[in-house]
């Protein structure tokens, strides 16, 4: 499992692999053990829901969740087959009485689901799960698309924390929800909790080196290429580029390998990013005048940068 700690050799967050086996958080650039004999707290074993049958080896219920009207404490009468492992009558009498936190218990399912399957922290869906609560507060949910409405509240929360998520990103994990949706969504939510707090909420700035580790390690660059792309982007802030932060971080990770041995195509760059090749190129070619300016001469001379394409050629 990876994650970002601060290492006290690199003296800056990196990329740490987590040993649950072990029990030691080791980062991944300079192999520092961080962190050893650590206390793995998930569950000693796996269920499969075709082979459990009556043996649960589950002993405990869920964590305590705040956002919830009972704190996520009450209690659950099982209704088992053939009315075994359960009392029937009494989960038929339960379910009669209504949850009212049903909604919004699907609500966190479907943001922990697309949290899981974006690989976000604990944190980006704790942040989405208060988000939409306070949504839910104002009674404002009813009649509106839940997948765009979560996939939204997942985005705002990703900026809010620091880990921007590009929206293609977000829409490939919102089970049908278009782009468009997504922004209405996010709009909507923005307008709404203004109301509540009776200001502009805070989303946070974007940068282009919030994406960069993530595409980098997508097109598989070595230590080396990833750090003269993180100086580059750093340089390239001093001038005035007007293209969107992602825009400017595939160009750059597009020139960066143009002066590598395993130079990476366009295409390539363009489907790890998920920016389209001609954006690319349009930022390339507002990038390119600076090329000496804002690359490393430790990865690359001047003599070097004449081998980066021309885009006036």
């Amino acid at each position: 499992m990876m994650g970002d700690t601060y290492c006290t050799d690199c003296k800056r967050n990196t990329e740490v692999v987590c040993d649950h086996a072990a029990g030691d958080t080791v980062c991944s650039e300079c192999g520092l053990v961080l962190e050893s004999r650590s206390i793995d707290e998930t569950s000693e074993w796996r269920t499969f829901a075709d082979e459990s049958g009556d043996h649960d080896p589950v002993r405990v219920g869920g964590p305590v969740n705040p956002l919830l009207g009972d704190s996520g404490l009450s209690t659950v009468i099982s209704k088992g087959p053939n009315g075994s492992n359960g009392d029937s009558s009494l989960a038929r009498l339960q379910n009669r009485g209504g949850d009212p936190d049903r909604a919004i218990v699907l609500a966190f399912k479907a943001i922990a689901n697309m949290a899981d399957r974006l690989s976000l922290v604990a944190t980006i869906k704790d942040r989405a799960s208060e988000i939409y609560k306070r949504l839910e507060d104002q009674k404002c949910t009813r009649g509106r698309n839940l997948d765009a409405l979560v996939a939204a509240c997942i985005y705002i929360a990703c900026r809010q924390e620091g880990k921007p998520r590009t929206v293609k990103e977000i829409c490939s994990i919102a089970n049908g929800a278009t782009k468009k949706e997504i922004g209405r969504a996010k709009e909507f939510i923005v307008k709404q909790l203004k109301v509540e707090m009776g200001e502009s909420m805070e989303m946070g700035t974007i940068h282009a080196g919030d994406y960069l580790r993530r595409f980098c390690s997508n097109l598989g660059m070595s230590n080396e290429e990833i750090k003269a792309v993180q100086e580059t982007v750093q340089k390239s802030e001093e001038f005035d580029i007007r293209r969107s932060p992602i825009s400017i971080a595939a160009a750059i990770i597009y020139m960066i390998t143009q002066l590598s041995d395993l130079k990476k195509p366009l295409r390539d760059i363009s489907i790890a990013t998920t920016v389209a090749e001609g954006t690319i190129k349009n930022a390339y070619k507002d990038l390119y005048p600076h090329a000496s300016k804002i690359i490393p001469e430790w990865y690359a001379k001047e003599k070097d940068l004449k081998s980066l394409a021309n885009p006036k050629a």
